[in-house]
């Protein structure tokens, strides 16, 4: 027998041998070794539980909502006044309408300001100066009304047309002093001005 030959098979054995035995000893330790499970079922049905609530919930309004304008519109559709309570209703209307275009009062506001007041003078809110009213004449928004109906969102828009120097402005309150000076309120919009230096709010 030669004996360079066993070695040949004998080192292959072995090293099998070892490879066997780390890969039992490494298998049995993973099964050793537990695996913690969490059970969030509780947790789960709490959150679905919370869920169905909420859109129960949001159901019902919306069924209120849908009454309400149902309600709304019935009552639009059934007039109980006759033609002549109709017509009458107009005339008023329109007369108001009328009224609305003709409501500034220049005595009224100068008496307030101390100063001739010119009407859908955007210059009346404080904040706006000439620069500023110009912005917003580019964007058609030339009177007292147009700027009351303005978002504040709308007139910083305007603002950031004018470049960097205009943005620092704060408009939040000058659709509010617009719809003062619009509806003939002078007396209010000066005491608003006086407490609120600057027209910020």
């Amino acid at each position: 027998m030669n004996f360079d030959n066993i070695w040949c098979w004998l080192i292959p054995l072995l090293v099998g041998a070892i490879c066997g035995l780390l890969g039992y000893l490494m298998g049995r330790r993973g099964k050793d070794e537990t695996v913690e499970v969490i059970d969030n079922s509780a947790e789960l049905k709490s959150l679905e539980s919370a869920n169905a609530k909420l859109k129960a919930d949001l159901n019902a309004c919306n069924q209120k909502l849908t009454n309400a304008e149902a309600k709304a519109n019935l009552k639009v559709k059934t007039p109980k006044a006759d033609v002549s309570t109709a017509s009458s209703f107009a005339a008023g209307a329109a007369a108001g309408a009328v009224a609305n275009d003709v409501k500034f009062d220049a005595d009224a506001a100068k008496a307030v300001f101390g100063k001739r007041i010119k009407q859908d003078d955007l210059k009346v809110v404080e904040g706006i100066g000439p620069k500023i009213e110009g912005l917003f004449h580019n964007f058609d928004i030339k009177t007292w009304k147009a700027l009351s109906e303005t978002s504040v969102e709308k007139c910083q828009e305007v603002l950031n047309s004018g470049g960097e120097r205009y943005r620092i402005h704060d408009p939040g309150s000058w659709p509010l002093q617009a719809k003062m000076a619009y509806e003939g309120a002078w007396k209010k919009l000066a005491k608003w001005q006086d407490e609120h230096k600057g027209g910020k709010l």
